[in-house]
């Protein structure tokens, strides 16, 4: 049986509350295994601690307890093995889209041609050719974004981690991002970890959709996707992915009425 890429392993985290000596649990024994080049989404009501877990993950965030394995090695605070893509635009505005995208190669072992080569073949890849001089404030905020996922990929890393990236955009822009940011998995069989609070997001990018409970949160259910790649928007129609709607729908519903009645 092959071995996870990453394993999240009874992991717990508790907040300090506003109030003296107050706690707030924020996850609760949360178990989750992936394997090689899945693309996981994960699912659930605001609040209920899933940007958390990928903190946890990224090594932003220390974990109250357990822990998380990546490629079997336990992890410790953040490494270019995890590449990071914030929803907000994190580029660095003093500098170039070619500029941004080769930010993380300088601490490698490579010569200045093999950046540039990486470098451009991304730029490729996320279809910004023509624009490597400009600065972000001249981009709109999808190709900002493109740019942040070009450089996270550019240090390639065992896993993409990804914490709402399209949220900030228009409906249209974020629908084009999604085909792209599928296209790219489908070329480069990237591990990936991908937060969101849209249901038909979760299902069109996913082999897998993890459903997390209200806060503190824990798994809820983990639902294989069984719709063919490659996939277009077209699938969106298709009966089996409005079936897969109607299930995840329910299921945050659940939840976000369990929040409703515990803030009452």
């Amino acid at each position: 049986m092959m071995d996870a890429k990453l394993e999240i392993k009874n992991v717990t985290k508790i907040f300090s509350g506003n109030k003296k000596n107050s706690q707030i649990l924020a996850l609760n024994t949360t178990n989750l295994k992936i394997m090689p080049n899945e693309f996981i989404t994960i699912l659930g009501p605001s609040g209920c601690g899933k940007s958390t877990l990928l903190r946890i993950v990224a090594g932003l965030e220390e974990q109250t307890s357990g822990n998380v394995y990546l490629d079997g090695k336990e992890v410790y605070g953040p490494s270019s093995n995890r590449g990071m893509v914030f929803q907000a635009y994190s580029l660095f505005p003093w500098l170039t889209v070619e500029e941004n995208i080769q930010f993380g190669l300088k601490h490698k072992e490579l010569s200045a041609a093999q950046r540039k080569d990486i470098v451009r073949n991304y730029i490729e890849l996320v279809r910004l050719k023509g624009f490597e001089k400009h600065y972000p404030r001249q981009l709109s905020g999808g190709m900002q974004q493109r740019v942040a996922i070009a450089r996270a990929l550019a240090n390639d890393p065992e896993i993409l981690l990804l914490d709402e990236p399209f949220g900030a955009l228009d409906n249209q822009t974020r629908t084009l991002m999604q085909e792209l940011l599928l296209e790219i998995w489908e070329k480069s069989h990237k591990t990936i970890l991908f937060i969101t609070h849209d249901v038909e997001e979760s299902i069109y990018l996913a082999n897998r959709v993890i459903v997390m409970t209200s806060r503190p949160g824990k798994i809820k259910a983990d639902i294989p996707i069984e719709l063919e790649h490659p996939r277009s928007y077209h699938i969106k129609m298709d009966s089996r992915f409005l079936a897969y709607k109607e299930q995840l729908t329910e299921l945050i519903r659940e939840e976000s009425l369990k929040a409703m009645m515990e803030v009452k």
